[in-house]
This record gives structure tokens, sequence and C-alpha cells, in this order.
């Protein structure tokens, strides 16, 4: 599949075209958050390590508390990632959805003229908000990363991120 979401240098031009890309990311992070098993949902590989319902507590309150403030130029209200947000697997993955939902609604206010605007992160650095929310995209790749690993870990079979495994792209594959 390609993307067509006006970048030019790898620039975000438009927030239609980017919350489109971002809508694959987001819809390919829910596809293996559904691979967890519910009383799995606070399970890590090591006591001070995310649990996977903290990995996905914070991918919702840093898109929506983060991100979404910084997008309107204002500082983070990031809460953290704890069981008070949300409790159970069910409770997690609809907190991921609640938060999407207000970031979206956020996101889609902004201008193009927005984009080409600073924001200050919660570090003090200013950076070009279409930069910002590349991060964002980028952010929730590495998470979701670490979920398919976390999983691994478990044993849990997962899908293939694009279709194919490795190996069924190596076997369809010329000899070089």
């Amino acid at each position: 599949m390609i993307f067509n979401f006006e970048i030019k240098n790898m620039t975000i031009q438009n927030i239609d075209s980017f919350l489109k890309y971002f809508d694959r990311i987001r819809y390919r992070t829910l596809r293996v958050i559904k691979y967890i098993p519910p009383e799995k949902i606070e399970w890590t590989y090591q006591e001070d390590k995310f649990t996977l319902g903290e990995m996905i507590r914070h991918l919702a309150a840093i898109e929506r508390y983060m991100y979404a403030e910084t997008a309107q130029f204002q500082p983070s209200k990031y809460p953290g990632c704890g069981k008070e947000l949300a409790s159970g697997y069910e409770n997690v993955v609809q907190y991921l959805n609640d938060m999407h939902a207000e970031s979206v609604a956020i996101f889609r206010e902004l201008s193009d003229e927005d984009l080409q605007k600073k924001t200050v992160t919660p570090g003090g650095v200013e950076i070009t908000l279409w930069k910002w929310l590349r991060a964002m995209a980028e952010h929730e790749i590495h998470h979701r990363g670490q979920i398919y690993t976390y999983l691994g870990m478990l044993g849990i079979e997962v899908p293939p991120l694009y279709g194919l495994t490795a190996e069924e792209v190596q076997k369809r594959s010329q000899k070089v």
C-alpha cells in the first residue's frame, strides 16, 4: 500500500493527510494489542519495566496530554501511565481509544500554517510542529515494537506487520 500524505522532503504540510497516515499506524498498533491475553495486561518481563498495560496507557496519555497539548502551543500535562488511568484489558483499550479521539479532534483544528510554527517540547526545546507530530508517530511505532517483543517473550504468535513474515519474503525472493 502506498500512502499519499502530501509530504515534501518528509515534511508534513497538511493535517488531514497526516491524520490518514497516523490512522494506519494506530490501526496496526490496535491489531497487535488484540493479541494480548486479558490476564497478561499488567505483565512485564522485569519489575522496573513497563507492563503491557502501562505501555498502552502511556501511548494514550502521552498522545493526548503531551503531543496534543503541545500541538495547541500549551505545556505538557502528561499524567503518567498508572493503573489509576484505566485498569483491566477492556478499560485500558477504551482509554487508548478515548484519548486518541480527543487528540484527533485537537489535531483537526490545526491549520497548514500551524504546522510550520514552533512549539516547545517538555524538555524546553523549540521544534516545528510538523516535526513534533512526526515524532509522535515514531514514538507509537517504537512502543508497538515493544508490544510485539513482549508478546514474543510470552510465546504468543502475532500477525506479521505488513502481511508476510521475513521467512515468507525470503521464500518468495529470487536468489542473489
